[in-house]
């Protein structure tokens, strides 16, 4: 069976759950996957509620329903007055009720979701739309799907609350001293080797999972006003293809901060395309220099004139921060997700800590939307982060959430806070690889 990968874009899952409350929409049906038959979508989505049901067609409309009232197959009309027809008109969503609750969806066996006697999905076991406006919904065929009954997908998504937690299960201090504290803490900090001044964070992920969008983050924080130094956006490709090495300032013409964050090509699903697994490598041990362009197709070799044979510890990576979107962690294709585990086996070879950022929280949880300060209270992000700390093999400690900034003018207080507890993070996971190191040392020299 193929994964089950939804059709349904993310603003366009936000766009319905908006209208439904405090929800979250997870995927049962997908008729190009378990069949364009009644009885497969029966199987999948009997006794499932609410649910939202959705068609696509060649002329490019998304449309549907909503209903909830569990599905079945007793062939009557079952009531629901919150149930209404639904089509996407750009980014708008046209909605319409029903005129009739009593008859508001049918239960029929060989077809799909059926919303009375108006619209019907899978109609008939077939890739087919049957539509009559007017009646039990009242709405026109060319707005609705541009009379254009031929289906290339039908999906059916199960309606999940967000529900909060009674009492948040990681504690944060919600105050502006907090955040003036972690500051202060991060501009004090010194690693422990005398070597190093600056610590050397490594940030690896997907493309469009928020890499240079972090450490933009991070030096609006410190400048006190939003910035985008870093190259960052929406893209299908990765838009960073330089190694680069960013120093966050305290201030605009303030010292540099004790941290450096490194910034990579983003990893794809394809082989020959995104950061090249061997470049890693090539990173970790400090081989690569400042705005190395990378090549998908082949790693740096150690003849290249640019390469760095003789790199010092300051140049070596000593935390490698694995940034993963929220809204993609039940979507990650195979291929990605081996990535990244060859990735996290050289890194462990090397003994270098590892954190996850799990980004776009807001994006993912409407509860945590509406306030950042709920994170640790929505069970929605907690079963989010449980599952990439699955994923990736690493312990849920190590996984930190953090909104980036992306469309916003001003800083936002909530939204610093768990930016600079994510760099506190880091930097004790630093102290953790030098504190290592110094063990080994210590080690070979109690032999010698």
């Amino acid at each position: 069976m193929s994964t089950l990968n939804p059709k349904l874009s993310i603003s366009q899952q936000r766009t319905i759950c908006s209208r439904l409350g405090s929800v979250k929409l997870k995927l049962l049906y997908k008729a190009s996957v378990h069949g364009f038959t009644g009885a497969a979508f029966h199987q999948q989505c009997d006794n499932s509620a609410p649910t939202v049901s959705v068609g696509y067609n060649a002329s490019g409309y998304v449309f549907g329903g909503y209903t909830r009232q569990p599905f079945c197959q007793s062939g009557a009309y079952v009531n629901d007055d919150q149930a209404f027809l639904f089509t996407f008109s750009g980014a708008k969503l046209c909605t319409f009720a029903t005129s009739n609750a009593a008859y508001a969806v049918k239960m029929i066996s060989n077809s799909g979701p059926y919303f009375g006697e108006a619209l019907s999905l899978v109609n008939q076991s077939q890739p087919i739309v049957y539509s009559k406006p007017g009646g039990y919904y009242n709405f026109t065929a060319g707005e609705m799907h541009g009379n254009d009954l031929n289906l290339t997908d039908c999906e059916v998504y199960q309606v999940e609350e967000t529900t909060e937690l009674e009492k948040p299960w990681r504690t944060v201090i919600w105050e502006s001293k907090k955040r003036n504290e972690l500051m202060e803490s991060i501009k004090a900090y010194k690693p422990t080797t005398s070597s190093v001044s600056q610590a050397r964070v490594l940030l690896v992920g997907p493309v469009g999972a928020g890499k240079s969008s972090f450490f933009n983050s991070i030096n609006s924080v410190f400048r006190g006003h939003v910035t985008n130094q870093a190259i960052s956006g929406s893209s299908t490709t990765s838009l960073t293809t330089q190694f680069r090495s960013f120093t966050v300032k305290a201030g605009r013409e303030g010292k540099p901060l004790p941290i450096i964050l490194c910034d990579t090509m983003g990893l794809e699903e394809s082989k020959a395309a995104g950061l090249d697994i061997d470049d890693i490598s090539s990173i970790l041990k400090g081989h690569l220099p400042d705005y190395y362009q990378f090549n998908p197709s082949a790693p740096l070799l150690s003849e290249a004139q640019c390469y760095r044979k003789s790199p010092g510890l300051k140049d070596k990576i000593h935390c490698v921060v694995y940034v993963i979107d929220a809204c993609k962690i039940s979507i990650m294709p195979q291929n990605l997700e081996e990535k990244l585990d060859a990735s996290r086996r050289k890194v462990n070879l090397m003994g270098i800590p590892q954190l996850v950022l799990l980004t776009k929280i807001d994006e993912a949880c409407p509860l945590v939307k509406e306030d950042l300060r709920k994170v640790y209270k929505s069970s929605y992000i907690k079963d989010l982060m449980q599952e990439v700390s699955t994923r990736l093999g690493m312990p849920l400690s190590c996984v930190v959430p953090v909104k980036n900034y992306s469309e916003e003018f001003e800083l936002d207080m909530n939204c610093d806070i768990l930016l600079l507890s994510a760099i506190t993070q880091m930097l004790r996971s630093v102290d953790n690889y030098f504190d290592e190191l110094s063990d080994r040392l210590s080690c070979v020299e109690t032999k010698d």
